[in-house]
């Protein structure tokens, strides 16, 4: 999730929260004062009564006429029962049907002379009251269904409020969010355009001195570094890389002209073919650093080719056939192979002559049998490679750094190299987005699995 995405759900689920706190304390509040409010229209009610019994001479005769009269000030479905000092019931509003009561109520008003309940359906109000000497029971129950109404459209338009506001709120946020982000986010493409290439590009920096400025500053001052040490190293490894290939190029001129003297001994023509392998690994060596420090892997897909890999391999092996003129090559191609594949790659042919001269050179030297065997396998999304050498394998320890600079194994101990060939060639496949894969599939049996992506 983007940072602006996470400020604006933050900020959302912030004010979703602080919102629905306030609209609930709304909601109790109008739901105490709805309550207060009804009761205190029962009392009042029961004050009316009250008023009205104390005032009758006649109460049974003349409570019909009386409340038939106010019946406007009568609350909804109310229900007036009036009971004599022995609880025994002396008037009802309830005419049509029998009338029942709670006893247990009336003996609980002996004690706390007023009871209000809003638990019950309807509500329920009653007093003990003394009437002229005279103690009078009066239950008043009705039902408040116009605030009950009220209090529910309330509930219902707090919850509409409610979800717009979540709605507007989350939008708002998100938007404003990428207002205030956006400076931030100019300033991470323009630093996703920087490559190795491009290590001289200035972010543009504006004249406040806000976080993001500073940022921008920060960020220009550390790409001039970086690009003072990139072209010194750059400059350093290509100036002697070239440098060095004019004498090496010497060496083996004079050497092969040397070795063609028939003068000379067997031990000193041995020594001498050492010499001119010595030379011709460095010159490989040299020639690899110079291709390297013309590409990065930022610019290097708008130079590729379609190249042909049995031509690759082919070019590779003629190379190392030079050195090692008794190395044999088996070159076949897989029965699982695609019937239209083309044996073509997108790649730098010169870039990848080097990966297979230095696992053609590994096979040869750690082989047995001086053999090599090359099995190509494409199919519709994939081209493999399988480099397979007889001779003894990489102990498993040793596998997990075979691809590491200057890592050389055990069964290399008596063996000249510069432990850089492999390591070369993992990062010349890294630039065309392949892999590389050892395995020992059977014993004495080293394949070098090279797997090129056909959806780059």
């Amino acid at each position: 999730m983007s940072l602006k995405r996470k400020i604006a759900l933050t900020i959302s689920i912030a004010f979703s929260l602080l919102f629905a706190m306030v609209m609930a304390v709304i909601y109790l509040s109008f739901n105490d004062f709805r309550r207060d409010e009804f009761k205190e229209r029962f009392r009042q009610r029961l004050e009316f009564t009250t008023h009205f019994i104390s005032k009758s001479k006649d109460f049974e005769e003349e409570a019909p006429i009386f409340f038939n009269e106010n019946s406007d000030n009568i609350l909804l479905n109310e229900t007036i029962l009036i009971f004599n000092s022995e609880k025994e019931l002396i008037y009802s509003t309830i005419k049509d049907r029998n009338v029942t009561w709670d006893s247990a109520l009336l003996k609980e008003l002996d004690e706390k002379k007023i009871i209000y309940t809003e638990k019950t359906v309807p509500e329920i109000y009653a007093a003990l009251r003394n009437i002229n000497g005279e103690n009078y029971y009066i239950l008043t129950s009705a039902f408040d269904t116009n605030g009950k109404s009220k209090l529910e459209y309330l509930k219902y338009l707090l919850i509409t409020a409610y979800v717009m506001s979540t709605l507007l709120i989350g939008f708002f946020s998100y938007y404003f969010m990428g207002q205030f982000l956006r400076p931030l986010e100019d300033l991470n493409t323009e630093i996703s355009e920087v490559t190795a290439h491009k290590l001289t590009t200035q972010i543009p920096v504006q004249e406040s001195n806000d976080e993001i400025n500073v940022l921008a500053k920060s960020f220009n001052t550390m790409i001039a570094r970086l690009d003072d040490v990139f072209q010194s190293q750059k400059d350093f490894t290509a100036s002697a890389s070239h440098e060095i290939r004019t004498p090496i190029t010497r060496m083996a001129f004079q050497l092969e002209n040397l070795i063609k003297f028939e003068e000379h001994s067997p031990e000193t023509l041995t020594s001498l073919k050492q010499i001119q392998k010595d030379v011709y690994q460095l010159s490989d060596l040299t020639n690899s650093l110079l291709l390297l420090t013309k590409f990065d892997k930022e610019n290097i897909q708008s130079i590729y080719e379609e190249v042909r890999i049995d031509e690759v391999i082919f070019e590779a092996f003629e190379a190392v056939e030079k050195s090692y003129p008794s190395l044999k090559l088996d070159f076949l191609i897989s029965e699982d192979t695609s019937e239209n594949g083309l044996l073509t790659i997108s790649g730098i042919q010169s870039l990848l002559v080097i990966v297979f001269i230095n696992l053609f050179k590994n096979a040869a030297v750690y082989s047995d049998d001086e053999e090599v065997d090359v099995l190509i396998t494409e199919t519709n999304d994939q081209l493999t490679v399988d480099v397979i050498s007889r001779g003894n394998t990489i102990p498993e320890e040793e596998q997990a750094k075979l691809f590491e600079a200057f890592m050389r194994g055990n069964n290399s101990q008596n063996i000249s190299g510069s432990g850089l060939g492999l390591r070369i060639v993992k990062r010349i496949l890294e630039y065309h987005g392949a892999e590389i894969i050892y395995s020992s599939p059977a014993e004495q049996t080293n394949t070098f699995s090279v797997i090129f992506s056909k959806h780059l």
